[in-house]
């Protein structure tokens, strides 16, 4: 028999434990905050074993809703980089989701993460920045609501945007350069702001999910936000609102589930695809986007989706759907939530030997 070259040996070898790979091998993990309820009893029900990393103040909840095999606690979240070695050793797959990316910090998770990360580190840079996401979207082609660079320009109504995933906390509304001066005084040392034309319509939230494995997209399901106190606020007489000095407020406390017009669908796939094909030109983000993101944006009276905003990651708006959304419901014969599609793909990547291509 011809002895084989050891380029040969190797690729065998590799196919050897591709084919032994299990997910036994494997643990998912998250912060115990924002989707980590979904996320966790996603795995399980792929089979995956599952840790909650959670505090004194969150325990609580994961011993009250067994979605965890196993709870890691510290003090704060912030603290996530005391335990990651724990993680590491049972070869635990980190999930990321909104607290996990504000209270770890995305240039913390870049530069110093060393755990199994699912998703592209890079394109945290492009989410949390208004300026690059706003770039990431038009280059997209979606239509994106006018940005003032200047408060001096202020000529209409405009939204204020920190930084970063705050959960519309801050947000606030101006109609001209003097109650801008006049409001941003509430938010010392907040220096970095998107100031946005106000959009006028239905609030849209769409929950993706891109399959780096097969190519595919899929509209997982749809929500808005409930927000304190821009969602109440109109029980109040406007008189009232004045006399009583209301200040609106954009702090999300909740989701509410959604389904749209038929007829909008194929402009939602074709403005999602639209932007992960954009993503594989983004600067640090080699795979581009993969796995759960959301869209976020206006229906205008003319039916125009105006996005203001991209989560590249799990987002809060899924939670209502942890038994399945109607959309999943056409195409899977299981409750499928975001969480578990986000399982299943790494289960099959790691039955397929593929899971290097899910991990940033």
């Amino acid at each position: 028999m011809p002895k084989l070259k050891q380029s040969t040996k190797k690729n065998r070898f590799a196919k050897i434990v591709q084919m032994t790979a299990s997910i036994t091998d494997y643990a998912i993990a998250t912060l115990g905050s924002h989707t980590a309820l979904q996320i966790l009893k996603g795995a399980k029900d792929e089979g995956f074993k599952t840790i909650a990393i959670v505090t004194p103040q969150t325990r609580r909840v994961f011993e009250s809703f067994p979605v965890a095999d196993e709870l890691i606690e510290i003090p704060s979240f912030e603290e996530y980089f005391t335990i990651e070695d724990q993680l590491k050793a049972k070869n635990a797959i980190v999930i990321p989701h909104g607290s996990f990316v504000s209270y770890v910090g995305v240039d913390r998770i870049i530069q110093q993460m060393a755990a199994k990360y699912y998703g592209s580190k890079g394109i945290l840079k492009w989410e949390s920045d208004r300026s690059m996401e706003r770039d990431w979207l038009k280059n997209a082609g979606l239509n994106v609501p006018k940005v003032f660079k200047n408060p001096e320009e202020i000529d209409r109504p405009v939204i204020i945007k920190f930084h970063g995933a705050k959960g519309g906390f801050g947000y606030f509304i101006a109609n001209s350069p003097a109650e801008f001066a006049e409001r941003i005084k509430e938010f010392p040392g907040q220096n970095e702001y998107a100031i946005q034309e106000y959009v006028v319509g239905v609030p849209m939230y769409v929950h993706y999910f891109y399959s780096a494995l097969t190519g595919e997209l899929e509209i997982m399901s749809f929500d808005k936000r409930y927000e304190s106190n821009a969602d109440s606020i109109g029980r109040i007489a406007a008189k009232d609102q004045i006399e009583a000095n209301i200040r609106t407020s954009y702090t999300i406390t909740g989701n509410i589930p959604i389904v749209v017009r038929e007829s909008m669908l194929p402009m939602f796939f074709e403005i999602g695809e639209n932007v992960v094909k954009a993503s594989r030109n983004l600067a640090g983000v080699p795979k581009g986007l993969y796995g759960p993101f959301c869209l976020e944006g206006i229906i205008d009276p003319n039916l125009n989706f105006r996005v203001f905003e991209i989560s590249a990651r799990i987002v809060a708006g899924t939670n209502p759907y942890i038994e399945g959304s109607p959309y999943t419901a056409l195409r899977y014969k299981e409750p499928m939530s975001t969480g578990r599609r986000l399982a299943r793909e790494i289960k099959q990547a790691i039955e397929s030997g593929r899971i290097e291509e899910l991990l940033g």
